[in-house]
């Protein structure tokens, strides 16, 4: 078969950062508009659509960190370069926009990399959207979580909020969310699980870029089957859950990672992962 994979260590990003480690294996995205708290255009909507996207056929990148700059993660939309647009195009347009915010979470949700959200600061909006697209998050103390689409007149029903964010805080305190517009602090967000862990605000992308290099060392083929399974089970019975895993499983036991795991733990030593 035809290999169709391609590095993607440097890639040339135009509307936000993007960074990688030495072996390609980490990279990491800065929304970096930190005098307007990193909002989003419809430029680098697009951008980061068509980047996850691509993800698919990285030959090098195997975790995605995403952050912003200046001590805030995403404000949302550009009120003058998005929301005040929108308020004068007809529907076919609109809907071609919101078509898009929404291709930006699938894109990042059907990526194999898992994807780590490195909040701090204002997450608002799309933003917030982001955040709920990653696979894990870590914040800081002062995050503040905002699904604000109410507040704009519109329904919290916005790039699948009502379907993800029940998922990971329950249904009750997303409702509460998505029709109050009020921001979720960062005690409450570590409560409800929306938060893996809380560190100070100079130890947060450490924190994360550790977290994306432990996975990015680790079983890699393994973690693309792990989310994937994760994606695909929630409209599943048990049935086809167990069946879909027991296929899954089998699979990652035909790769070398599960052999070398073996022979590492027969000889007493820590195993080597290639993600093959």
């Amino acid at each position: 078969m035809h290999d169709d994979k391609r590095p993607l260590r440097d890639y040339a990003a135009r509307h936000f950062g993007w960074q990688c480690s030495d072996d390609g294996r980490v990279a990491t995205i800065t929304l970096n508009r930190p005098e307007k708290k990193n909002p989003l255009t419809f430029e680098s909507y697009a951008e980061l659509r068509d980047l996850f996207r691509a993800l698919v056929y990285a030959s090098d990148v195997r975790c995605v960190v995403i952050q912003g700059a200046g001590g805030n993660f995403c404000s949302g939309g550009d009120v003058f370069e998005i929301i005040e647009p929108l308020t004068r195009m007809a529907a076919p347009q609109l809907l071609q926009f919101t078509r898009m915010t929404g291709d930006l979470v699938k894109a990042i949700k059907r990526a194999p990399q898992p994807v780590v959200a490195a909040i701090d600061g204002i997450c608002a909006g799309a933003g917030a959207m982001v955040a709920l697209a990653a696979d894990l998050r870590l914040g800081t103390p002062r995050a503040k979580t905002a699904y604000l689409f109410t507040r704009v007149g519109l329904a919290g029903a916005d790039m699948g909020a009502c379907g993800l964010l029940p998922r990971v805080i329950g249904q009750g305190r997303a409702t509460e969310l998505l029709m109050s517009g009020r921001s979720m602090s960062a005690e409450e967000g570590a409560a409800w699980g929306f938060f893996n862990a809380l560190h100070a605000p100079e130890a947060l992308l450490p924190a994360a870029q550790a977290m994306a290099r432990q996975l990015a060392d680790g079983p890699w083929f393994a973690h693309t089957i792990t989310k994937t399974m994760l994606n695909q089970e929630w409209a599943m019975g048990i049935e086809e859950m167990i069946e879909s895993e027991a296929q899954a499983q089998a699979l990652c036991m035909l790769t070398q990672d599960f052999k070398r795991a073996f022979d590492a733990f027969a000889a007493k030593q820590a195993p080597r992962f290639e993600g093959h």
